[in-house]
């Protein structure tokens, strides 16, 4: 239940006072302008709780098990915290994980949630706190990169108890998702194995060790795995910790993670954190006011936060057809929420963490090995099948087009030719290959979404076939890319549902948006004026032909951007300029579109706009689901000023930095300065016209970024 703030604190105000917590970690330069706060009030879907860079554990407070608003487990306002599990998403759409929770108490009742003093709750890079008053106890947390640590401090000494709840999960609508688990107590903790159905089927296996030995337990009433209250005997200090090591494949990988938080020092451990994130976060400096460096390296703190490892420490992990593997590369990945971030997180990782950018698509590749196609949406390892598209495709071209070489190309290739061409998920490849499109009368949902959605797979796939030499296929997926124009309504120049026979959708209404669950269409998320921009993710040229013309495509882009919108969270109408959605993917690419046509000025005007109205350093500062980190990559790529409108294309689209000055560091000691400028965009004295390639970048120097004055072509 979401409540006033002011409900919250009077609950808490009339609990008795509690010990204090310890003095949180100071933080560095850079962290200290992160709050993990920004995006957990409303729908960005958020978690306050500490984590290191791309982390497998990620603990943090549970205010609920199930319900949208609890993708994360965390709402800013919710009056009650649960317990603290251990894994989690980072504002994503469906809830998942939530594994192994935990939940200090001075004297057991039958309900342990507890409300929680507000005013105490701290979050930090790689710390949270907060004071539970109804249970007599402080919590903080901090962690490693596979080992959760948690501080209890009680308010007295003696028999204290801990919840350790292994039948926990954030679910997906109120379903039991537990299908079998073999857990244990041991004389220091607990440990065991878990497989659920959920989002996906997976495994969790985890060990959990306190600093004291356990002196009592107490099975609770369960279903199929079990819940303890654990009762520890406590010395004058009234002090308890509590690791929790986990795993996908086994017990034996959980303990032997371990290794890499051997002592209970916790203040160290979360030095150690912050120090980490500040290495990371220093990649980018800027100039600018405190509130907007609160946003931004919030918004970089949330882009780092996925996708997780979720390989052990000597590399094993559990696949999509639940085969344990050994990661190709240093970390096997997961959570990659690829409808969301193929369009801005990963052309981002190219530029800020190149180091991880071969994993990222070994990962994909032996995720296909084990699977036969390339992913969709996977966590901990699952696949979901959710959205639409083949989102790996462009991922996979763009890394290669960068120069990236620590994969095979042909092998990556090959996975490619398959995903393109085997029936899969929401890709039915023998329908589309008859019609080359989506039919209305053969598909029930999202026939136009997904038939533009193809397009731009079948250009990645095009173009990685081009660059290896291999003309046939360059010539097949590229042709069937233009799928796309058959959609284009010459009357209203949008895209607009076909049936088998050719025959329009009729009656047609673009703006009214449909989505899976909540209002069945033609579109995904979506309306037909939000939609029809989406070719221009491989094929803009081909689009503003398409529209008439680069004037009728200024008129069709102002007309977005005026035409009234109706709000609806469930139908990703959120954050609306116009008939524009911030709240959801498909309009991020948009404004950056006036770049093609004859007010090139206007785009820069809009993405200030976007960043300034959509981004705020409140809880309620994201409109719209983070989505892993995608909504915090539009707002750092608007920030330094330019965008990969075409994401498999190794270029970017020039705009205007929203700050005075910002300096990006890259590979070999290089840097980027990047700074507005007068009279044309240009890089270390060369003229830019409209793009700049990402090698450029890459080579450093000093980038002078004028908007559109003198870009036009």
């Amino acid at each position: 239940m979401i409540i006033d703030r002011r409900s919250v604190l009077g609950a808490a105000m009339a609990i008795p006072a509690l010990p204090a917590l310890a003095r949180a970690p100071v933080p560095g330069a850079l962290t200290g302008f992160v709050d993990p706060f920004i995006g957990t009030d409303g729908t960005g879907h958020c978690f306050p709780g500490p984590s290191r860079p791309f982390g497998m554990v990620q603990p943090g407070p549970d205010n609920a098990g199930s319900g949208w608003d609890f993708t994360s487990g965390y709402q800013y306002r919710a009056p009650k915290i649960m317990g603290f599990s251990q894994t989690r998403a980072s504002g994503t759409g469906i809830p998942e994980l939530g594994d192994i929770l935990l939940q200090p108490v001075l004297d057991p009742r039958d309900d342990l949630a507890s409300h929680y003093d507000k005013a105490s709750e701290v979050a930090r890079p790689g710390y949270y706190a907060v004071k539970l008053a109804d249970n007599g106890a402080s919590v903080e947390l901090t962690c490693g990169l596979r080992v959760a640590l948690h501080r209890y401090r009680f308010a007295r000494a003696g028999r204290v108890w801990v919840l350790v709840d292994t039948e926990h999960r954030l679910r997906f609508l109120t379903k039991e998702p537990v299908d079998t688990a073999s857990v244990r107590t041991t004389t220091t903790g607990a440990e065991g194995s878990i497989t659920a159905t959920n989002w996906t089927k997976r495994t969790i296996a985890f060990a959990l060790e306190f600093d004291h030995p356990v002196a009592e337990v107490r099975p609770l009433p369960s279903s199929k795995a079990p819940r303890y209250l654990l009762g520890f005997d406590l010395g004058e200090h009234a002090v308890l910790q509590a690791k929790v090591a986990v795993s996908t494949t086994d017990v034996a990988g959980a303990r032997a993670n371990f290794a890499e938080l051997p002592g209970w020092d916790f203040d160290a451990v979360a030095r150690a954190a912050d120090a980490e994130w500040e290495k990371l976060l220093d990649r980018v400096r800027i100039d600018a006011d405190a509130r907007t460096k609160r946003v931004f390296y919030t918004a970089l703190y949330h882009l780092f936060l996925q996708p997780s490892i979720i390989s052990d420490a000597d590399g094993r992990y559990r696949g999509p057809t639940g085969q344990i593997a050994k990661a190709r590369g240093r970390h096997y990945y997961s959570t990659l929420s690829l409808w969301d971030t193929f369009r801005a997180a990963h052309p981002l990782y190219t530029l800020l963490i190149p180091e991880r950018v071969n994993d990222f698509v070994l990962t994909l590749l032996d995720h296909a090995k084990a699977a036969g196609t390339l992913p969709l949406w996977p966590i901990w390892g699952g696949e979901t099948n959710t959205m639409i598209g083949d989102p790996a495709l462009p991922v996979i071209a763009d890394a290669w087009a960068k120069g990236f070489r620590g994969f095979d190309g042909q092998e990556a290739l090959s996975a490619m030719r398959a995903t393109s061409t085997t029936d899969h998920a929401q890709s039915d490849w023998s329908l589309f290959d008859r019609y080359g499109y989506y039919p209305t009368d053969k598909l029930s949902n999202e026939a136009v979404s997904r038939t533009l959605e193809a397009g731009i797979g079948d250009a990645a796939t095009a173009k990685m076939a081009a660059m290896l030499g291999d003309a046939e296929s360059a010539k097949r997926f590229g042709a069937r890319a233009n799928g796309y124009r058959a959609l284009i309504d010459p009357e209203t120049k949008l895209a607009r549902g076909k049936d088998s026979n050719g025959a329009w959708r009729t009656p047609f209404d673009p703006l009214t948006a449909t989505s899976p669950l909540n209002n069945p269409g033609d579109y995904t998320e979506a309306n037909a004026w939000q939609y029809s921009w989406t070719p221009a993710l491989h094929d803009v040229d081909g689009l503003v032909a398409a529209m008439g013309g680069r004037a009728a495509f200024t008129t069709m882009l102002d007309s977005f951007f005026s035409l009234p919108g109706k709000e609806s969270k469930f139908l990703g109408q959120e954050a609306l300029i116009g008939q524009y959605a911030h709240g959801n993917e498909p309009s991020h690419h948009i404004a950056w579109l006036y770049a093609w046509s004859d007010r090139p000025e206007r785009g820069p005007e809009l993405v200030r706009e976007i960043a300034t109205r959509f981004y705020k350093d409140t809880p309620d500062g994201i409109v719209g689901n983070d989505d892993c980190g995608q909504m915090s990559a539009w707002y750092i790529f608007a920030t330094l000023g330019f965008y990969p409108v075409n994401p498999t294309s190794g270029d970017f689209v020039l705009g205007q930095p929203l700050v005075a000055h910002a300096t990006v560091s890259l590979p070999n000691g290089k840097t980027l300065a990047i700074a507005p400028g007068k009279g044309g965009s240009v890089i270390n004295d060369e003229p830019l016209t409209r793009t700049i390639a990402y090698r450029a970048l890459m080579r450093g120097g000093v980038l002078r970024l004028s908007g559109a004055e003198g870009n036009h072509p």
